[in-house]
């Protein structure tokens, strides 16, 4: 197991990170970054070799101690997310604060911080987008926006860091916590079967990350049949 390649996938306590850390396993080593020990050590005790990494990602202090300790990292994965949804009208400024931060400034500062680590493997970058990150909708603005500037970001690391690969995933609807909480939040009825599985999303991060050394998938579009 030491000899395989290491892998850091933020939120991994549930929905599309823990998705994407099973399918990983079989070939990497991991690190399951999350705030919920419980639920990171749940994930760790199915998947030999994986081991929690309890930070909080809006703590820049604790990234730092934290991302300190890897001095090689061959993927970064940054599933980790918030939705606050509303219309410009009504969402107020705290709203806004918390989708920039944890979707961009949480996702900027943790890449920073392993630049370093990733530089040395020359690994891979990848950002979980949405389809908010391509169009944006009445009612999300503020997670919109944010998705548009984590799109932003990875187009310009993409750039700055050339003997990285970087890419963006952008998932329509997948079968999550947070779509329930979507879905309640608009007033309708919740149907598991109309949106993405979060496997299927895991499976495209594992397409991008396995590509053969000359490939770069630089954007995958994913949407429910």
């Amino acid at each position: 197991m030491t000899d395989l390649p290491l892998a850091l996938v933020t939120g991994a306590s549930r929905g599309i990170g823990a998705a994407i850390a099973h399918q990983l396993a079989p070939t990497h080593r991991l690190l399951l970054g999350g705030r919920d020990e419980d639920a990171l050590a749940r994930v760790a005790e199915e998947l030999p070799g994986a081991e929690p990494w309890r930070v909080d990602l809006t703590d820049s202090s604790a990234v730092e101690a934290a991302a300190s300790r890897i001095s090689e990292l061959d993927v970064l994965v940054h599933s980790a997310g918030a939705a606050r949804l509303g219309t410009i009208a009504e969402v107020p400024a705290d709203a806004w604060r918390t989708s920039l931060e944890v979707n961009v400034v949480a996702v900027a500062e943790l890449t920073r911080v392993l630049l370093p680590a990733l530089r040395a493997a020359r690994g891979h970058v990848v950002v979980i987008n949405s389809g908010a990150g391509l169009n944006a909708r009445p009612g999300w603005a503020p997670y919109a926006a944010s998705k548009f500037a984590a799109r932003a970001f990875a187009d310009a690391l993409r750039v700055e860091e050339p003997e990285l690969r970087v890419t963006s995933i952008f998932p329509g609807r997948t079968d999550t916590e947070m779509q329930r909480a979507v879905v309640t939040h608009e007033g309708g009825s919740y149907d598991a079967a109309r949106y993405l599985r979060p496997d299927s999303v895991a499976t495209a991060v594992l397409t991008a990350v396995t590509a053969t050394p000359e490939a770069q998938l630089t954007e995958i579009t994913i949407r429910p049949r």
